[in-house]
């Protein structure tokens, strides 16, 4: 029988992929294991290889051109198999290579407690959607944006809605069919975790008694904390209220989220081009590679302050942000819990920029001095484990792994996106890593497994000219490290005053899991490896 070969979701954030090249032609006999195609999603061109045996019956996506995920992109079956019901649209097609869903947090209507004298029947095919729990620290969520109106037809993998959590915002996807019938938080609302969020069923239904009298129990709420959020690709919507709209139409949304294809946002990273100031001319004014072929930037003017009155007083409210709510709650936390206390020190930084300079002189590679903390780091952290230690109310985790958090500044907060086994990896290695992972963060695009683990936390204001800070532990971290900016200063060398450069870090600990004498230990093999740093790579 013939198989079907959709689009594949080659990366956690891929929405839509390029077909780069064919590697078989339409009667090519395919083996398990061929490469079918090139394929170039948000971050590379890939290889994507056949699961399947058969003859090569129809190509569905032509070379150079752009699908969303799960599109059909080719037919495999028995030579000179009919397929002609399946290009027709078959409701039978067998379907291979698609990616599994995790179950939407759909609460059906048998589970669902209702007031006393709610005494109507509840209609046949109603699914009540709650508020869904996706991160594991999530509590409440708000709604950013609203991808589907009251009325709309939904369907199965349709992106209902963008839901801002304390860690990132996120697509939040149907895995139903029906006609959206109730929205129970408008844009900008927030709710807590189970909280009614919409209703779907078949068109026309009255639901106005079941979101009145709506409360989930107690087996809901729980059947919810074992949900996995799934992060699938975005449903283009796009409201327009004038004539003037819908011919000028903008790449961003109410959210701030900028529709571009993969193509022309690796054209526009290329290029440095900030894809806000780029008008879409593709489907509801998304960004496509003609826009970035065709960008010419406009003159830059110089930001201005909102003008105030002499003599006027003057403020703007800002509503805290899931995410900053968060941090207040996490650090206050970790401020108020974890006795912290303090260990300083200087480096001289001579050999480290020499070293770094020498290490950059080979053909494509470039590190920063970031990369060689974090690596310096995740080698001492392995001679002392106490100080990559986590602390846990009825215990104390010694871990032999080192996965590193390196803190991003965001609009609106802080992120740490964590780099795992950075012991292991080799600087270029980190390097790329931190500078994905710094991208994804500013762009709202970190997963929450790319979050989650670390067992140490490195800050860097260094790049802001910051001399020397202080930093609050990530727990359950036992330390953070706040690095600086290098200084050149006159420093005493074999009793004589020279130039030099230096750099202070600072070592915050939790005195539970980590005795001075034990964070001092840390900071002298940390110097070793600092002030001579060709000794990481023995």
């Amino acid at each position: 029988m013939a198989e079907v070969i959709n689009m594949p979701r080659l990366s956690d954030t891929m929405e839509e992929g390029t077909v780069a090249a064919w590697l078989k032609k339409v009667g090519d006999k395919i083996e398990e294991g061929d490469i079918l195609a090139e394929i170039e999603t948000d971050k590379a061109t890939m290889e994507f290889e056949s699961f399947n045996e058969g003859t090569l019956l129809h190509i569905g996506i032509q070379e150079g051109e752009t699908a969303k995920v799960d599109t059909l992109l080719a037919i495999i079956g028995d030579k000179g198999e009919d397929i002609s019901g399946l290009l027709n649209g078959n409701s039978s097609l067998e379907k291979s290579d698609t990616i599994p869903e995790s179950e939407e947090t759909n609460v059906d209507i048998s589970d669902v407690d209702f007031e006393s004298d709610a005494t109507e029947e509840l209609p046949e095919g109603v699914i009540v959607v709650t508020m869904p729990r996706l991160s594991d620290t999530m509590e409440e969520g708000t709604v950013a944006t609203w991808l589907k109106n009251v009325g709309d037809t939904v369907e199965e993998g349709d992106i209902l809605a963008e839901i801002e959590t304390d860690k990132a915002t996120m697509e939040f996807e149907s895995f139903q069919s029906g006609t959206l019938l109730h929205i129970g938080l408008q844009e900008g609302e927030s709710a807590k975790v189970d909280a009614l969020l919409a209703i779907i069923g078949p068109k026309g239904t009255d639901v106005a008694g079941i979101a009145k009298n709506f409360k989930a129990t107690n087996s809901v709420s729980e059947a919810k904390q074992e949900t996995k959020s799934v992060e699938a690709p975005k449903k283009e919507a796009a409201v327009t209220s004038s004539a003037v709209e819908k011919s000028q139409p903008s790449p961003i949304n109410s959210s701030g989220r900028v529709f571009v294809s993969p193509l022309a946002k690796k054209m526009a990273d290329e290029k440095g081009i900030n894809l806000s100031q780029v008008s879409g001319s593709g489907e509801n004014g998304r960004i496509v590679k003609r826009d970035i072929e065709n960008f010419t930037p406009a003159a830059q003017s110089a930001s201005v302050g909102k003008f105030v009155p002499t003599g006027q007083e003057d403020f703007d409210e800002v509503p805290n942000s899931n995410m900053r709510k968060a941090i207040a709650k996490n650090l206050a936390k970790s401020k108020f819990t974890a006795p912290h206390y303090y260990l300083n020190v200087e480096f001289d930084m001579e050999n480290a920029m020499a070293f770094r300079t020498q290490y950059n002189s080979l053909p494509d590679t470039k590190i920063s001095y970031n990369d060689m903390i974090v690596k310096a780091c995740a080698l001492a952290l392995k001679q002392h484990p106490q100080v990559n230690s986590q602390w846990f109310d009825d215990r104390m985790r010694l871990n032999n792994h080192v996965h590193i958090g390196v803190a991003v500044a965001v609009p609106d907060g802080l992120l740490v996106p964590v780099v795992r086994f950075a012991n292991e990896q080799s600087l270029p290695q980190i390097g790329a890593a931190v500078k994905e992972y710094a991208g994804k963060a500013r762009n709202k695009k970190l997963s929450l497994d790319e979050m989650e683990g670390s067992t140490f936390t490195i800050s860097n204001l260094g790049m802001f000219g910051i001399e020397s800070f202080t930093s609050i532990i990530n727990q359950p971290n036992s330390a953070i490290l706040s690095v600086g900016a290098i200084v050149a200063k006159p420093v005493v060398k074999e009793g004589k005053v020279v130039a030099g450069n230096t750099m202070k870090l600072t070592l915050a600990c939790d005195h539970r899991t980590v005795d001075g004498a034990t964070g001092a230990q840390f900071l002298q093999t940390l110097k070793g490896y600092i002030e001579n740093p060709v000794t990481m790579l023995v």
